[in-house]
């Protein structure tokens, strides 16, 4: 079976893009695996890339490159949705290249990994291949522009899979998809190829892109409080973003440079995880929250917010880590204190973590790809009478409408003057 994935830009650094190249690896074991990236603005990817995995680059966006010279380069994309965040990135090249690309496709499945790439999908994917839409994004996190968009064109696809089931579930009850299973599949996070942390470093980690969302002005904020009563303890909080001039900012304005230090961008970041005893998430939101299985994987517990969507499904809480309420930097303190005071509870749930990691291991999940690639092709033509039943009842509806609204603009015309 050949799989093809539709990636943003492969030679970038990302959580789809890592996730993404964990499957198309683990696939690789037994099948052929391509992947196809819309941009290139690199001369190397920045994540390994499986030898086995054929990566194919669309469009060069480095400077000085050819494709920068073509008349379609400097004009808007027009089928790439503008309500997609990424629009600004995308040219008629890209459409013109997503369309050739797809048209000679001759893959089995091919997985579109973000909503604008997955309207190429819809719009230009192979009618023989099954078209799978990923989304690594939360359906609320869409706009409802964007929705409305993905609505239309998702009806054209053979599956929408999350990577949590709360997700799914939002999808299926405000995205009625007629004939396209609904699903989720977590991600792969492979085990790290160094032994677990000890655990006895006097250090709490945390790792994200440094965005309002993942508040880690909050954790700041609640590690204030920690330092008060633990002054030989100290937080790293590893990542990139724009958010990092204010965090030091604010790092500076509580004292806390001793305490809090921001490390820059690390991978892997298992490295960095293996150096601390816990680590702390204080995330608004969280589509499915890579960076939690990561910590478990070294053995280590994680206090992370109770927050739509990913860290229930992924930390046991009082188990394998601790869920405190969303935006509650108390109780995010109180947690990291508890396990800071409790050593051997701490090294308990550490041991818990690892144990449970094991879900996210590429067998099972690849398994559960094969499961469903199969399930696709077996309930291809009943799909199929699914959607063109609803269409034949959503143009029906549509013109019944219609003519009552005609209906009314007559009686009203024809209404006397009062």
């Amino acid at each position: 079976m050949k799989v093809v994935f539709l990636l943003h830009n492969a030679y970038g650094v990302g959580g789809t893009i890592r996730t993404t190249l964990n499957l198309a690896a683990a696939l690789a074991d037994r099948h052929e695996v391509q992947v196809a990236s819309l941009s290139r603005h690199r001369e190397a990817p920045r994540f390994a890339v499986d030898p086995r995995v054929t990566l194919v680059p669309l469009v060069d966006t480095r400077v000085g490159g050819t494709d920068m010279g073509d008349p379609l380069f400097a004009e808007p994309a027009r089928v790439f949705p503008e309500a997609d965040k990424r629009h600004h990135q995308y040219t008629r090249l890209h459409d013109v290249r997503a369309e050739h690309f797809l048209r000679a496709c001759d893959a089995d499945v091919v997985i579109g990994t973000r909503p604008g790439i997955n309207v190429y999908l819809a719009r230009f994917g192979p009618r023989r291949a099954l078209r799978i839409a990923q989304e690594h994004l939360r359906h609320d996190a869409h706009s409802k522009r964007l929705r409305a968009v993905l609505a239309r064109h998702y009806r054209e696809l053979d599956a929408v899979v999350t990577t949590t089931e709360a997700d799914a579930a939002v999808y299926r009850k405000r995205m009625p998809l007629p004939g396209v299973r609904v699903l989720a599949v977590p991600n792969i996070v492979p085990a790290p190829a160094q032994v677990p942390a000890e655990g006895s470093a006097k250090v709490v980690a945390a790792a994200g892109r440094l965005v309002p969302g993942k508040r880690f002005d909050l954790l700041v904020e609640a590690f204030s409080a920690v330092a008060a009563l633990h002054p030989d303890w100290e937080l790293r909080i590893y990542g990139g973003g724009p958010a990092r001039a204010g965090l030091q900012e604010m790092i500076d304005g509580l004292g806390l440079g001793a305490h809090v230090t921001l490390m820059g961008v690390r991978s892997p970041i298992e490295q960095e995880f293996r150096k601390a005893s816990l680590v702390a998430s204080a995330s608004d939101a969280e589509s499915f929250g890579m960076t939690l299985v990561e910590a478990m994987r070294c053995g280590l517990p994680v206090v992370s917010t109770d927050c739509p969507l990913g860290p229930a499904e992924i930390i046991e809480d009082g188990r394998d880590g601790r869920l405190v309420p969303t935006g509650d930097g108390h109780a995010l303190a109180k947690a990291i204190v508890e396990l800071i005071e409790d050593a051997p509870r701490r090294r308990a749930m550490g041991e818990a973590a690892l144990r449970s990691a094991h879900r996210f291991d590429p067998e099972p999940i690849v398994r559960r790809h094969e499961a469903l690639f199969a399930e696709l092709r077996a309930t291809r033509h009943g799909r199929a009478a699914r959607r063109a039943r609803a269409r034949v009842r959503a143009w029906a509806g549509a013109r019944v409408r219609a003519v009552r609204r005609g209906y009314r603009s007559v009686l009203t015309r024809g209404a006397p003057a009062a």
